[in-house]
């Protein structure tokens, strides 16, 4: 910047392909439904974290706690921390993360009901594990909401 000149503001970033326009991300509906989404996912992580401090505190009972429970407690905040930052991309009108967002959340009730219904999980985790499908089947409603849906939907590329 030399003497006459007045500052620049940051450029911006283009949209892709794909990717939502910046004035519909700003739209009071579309704020609203991805602080929903984001709280859903703040939930699952504080479950995930609480199960993780219960595994270490009952770390010695091989009763309570073996393999499948130290994976499981630690993959639900691995799993939650990624959840959260699509769920940031996706607030930014990243196409792609919205769409993992969608096949996530569908897809981790599924899976937590085998985890539910198989053996080697003590009852407490399976516990936790229904809690955890509950907030996920929350997550699922909120992602898949109508306003999200046709927000996403209008950005997709045209061939």
């Amino acid at each position: 910047m030399n003497g006459n000149s007045l500052p620049t503001a940051p450029p911006v970033r283009p949209v892709k392909p794909g990717d939502v326009a910046r004035e519909h991300l700003d739209h009071p509906d579309t704020l609203r439904a991805f602080r929903a989404v984001k709280a859903w996912i703040l939930v699952y992580l504080g479950i995930g974290v609480i199960a993780l401090v219960v595994t270490v505190l009952l770390r010695n009972d091989s009763a309570e706690v073996n393999a499948n429970v130290w994976s499981r407690s630690a993959g639900v905040v691995v799993s939650a921390g990624l959840l959260y930052g699509f769920a940031v991309l996706a607030s930014r009108g990243r196409r792609w993360a919205y769409r993992r967002l969608r096949i996530v959340s569908i897809v981790v009730p599924i899976a937590i009901a085998a985890i539910v219904i198989s053996p080697g999980f003590p009852l407490w985790m399976r516990l936790e594990q229904v809690v955890c499908g509950l907030v996920v089947i929350g997550l699922a409603v909120a992602i898949n909401g109508r306003h999200l849906r046709s927000l996403f939907t209008a950005a997709a590329p045209q061939n």
